[in-house]
């Protein structure tokens, strides 16, 4: 599982980190609190077809199997 620690950082940038992040592993937890962040977060994961589980601060984000 490969962290990304988002936090200070506006849209776009935690979505950029946890596309670069999927493409270098197969799971990612995120740390984001711009506001903005959940949803584009989840709009990215569902567009991808990855998996999201919610979690204090952020999101895990896994491949579908």
């Amino acid at each position: 599982m490969i962290h990304v620690d988002a936090r200070g950082m506006r849209c776009p940038w935690p979505v950029l980190r946890l596309a670069r992040a999927m493409r270098a592993g197969d799971g990612v937890t995120i740390l984001a609190d711009d506001p903005a962040a959940p949803g584009e977060i989840r709009a990215l994961a569902e567009a991808q077809g990855w998996r999201i589980a919610a979690i204090e601060g952020g999101f895990t984000v896994t491949r579908a199997a």
